[in-house]
């Protein structure tokens, strides 16, 4: 059931279409076009290795591993507002993510901004590792 906040939904629509895109077998390149069209020509990230990604190397992630993690899931939990504007949010949540017997946990912290368009897109995302 989608929830009333807009941002939330966003976070939740983006992970499932990640899990799509990486973990099921054969998926059309249209379900990577829809997933790389969520995210800012400006995007920024550091992920839980503590590297940093930019939208050339997000496009180039996703490309490169269509299908590569295969009976992936993921799971998105405890969303929250840190902060809303007329313009854009930063919405904090957790992901579990589990493969075959491995199951990592992180925290994120994601700004978003609407378009001139109004739609929604991942500006930056931060991640954290977590024990489980």
């Amino acid at each position: 059931m989608p929830h009333t906040n807009p941002y939330f939904n966003e976070v939740i629509e983006a992970h499932r279409l990640i899990e799509q895109w990486l973990g099921e077998g054969e998926v059309p390149e249209e379900v990577c076009d829809r997933l790389i069209a969520r995210f800012s020509e400006q995007y920024s990230m550091i992920g839980i290795a503590g590297n940093a990604l930019d939208f050339a190397g997000l496009c180039g992630f996703f490309r490169a591993n269509g299908s590569a993690k295969s009976g992936l899931e993921i799971e998105v939990f405890d969303l929250r507002t840190v902060a809303e504007w007329p313009t854009g949010a930063v919405i904090s949540y957790q992901e579990k993510q589990r493969l075959a017997d491995i199951t990592t946990r992180r925290y994120s912290t994601a700004v978003f901004e609407r378009t001139a368009q109004g739609n929604i897109v991942w500006r930056h995302l931060h991640e954290t590792s977590s024990a489980l």
